[in-house]
């Protein structure tokens, strides 16, 4: 996922709540009904992030995987960026894995899972240009031997 396909679709996400909020508060339904639509919007777009870092904790593990291959054959300066990389990519991961398991006991607010999604999404992209550059460079040096 690219940095802007992801601000677009939470500022998309934060849009329609808030249009749906609104829309809500201001139709002809009672105050139960409108309670239970809000909580039930509320509660989808908690799914939908929960599902998000779902996939980015995923991608996380993915990338780590592939790094730690081509992490061996990078040197010089190289090497400690795709350290840092990896690191960074790790501690999303974690973070995010703690995150879930937050979720599911009813110890985390949405705040934190935005914060969560939004390092992930970092991590992934970081750790993603040097996966890709470091792959590569091994994939045409194979070539030559």
């Amino acid at each position: 996922m690219s940095k802007n396909t992801n601000k677009f679709a939470v500022g998309a996400l934060f849009a329609a709540a808030a249009g749906y909020v609104t829309g809500l508060l201001t139709a002809p339904k009672s105050g139960k009904e409108t309670r239970k639509d809000i909580h039930d919007a509320a509660l989808k777009a908690r799914n939908e992030a929960e599902k998000k870092l779902k996939q980015a904790h995923s991608e996380l593990q993915d990338l780590l995987d592939r790094g730690n291959k081509v992490a061996n054959d990078v040197s010089g300066k190289a090497k400690d960026g795709f350290q840092d990389a990896l690191k960074n990519a790790a501690t999303a991961k974690e973070k995010a894995k703690g995150l879930l398991s937050a979720m599911h006991e009813g110890d985390s607010n949405d705040k934190d899972l935005q914060k969560a999604i939004k390092e992930a999404d970092s991590a992934i992209e970081h750790l993603k240009s040097y996966v890709a550059k470091n792959e590569d460079k091994n994939t045409k040096s194979a070539g030559k031997k």
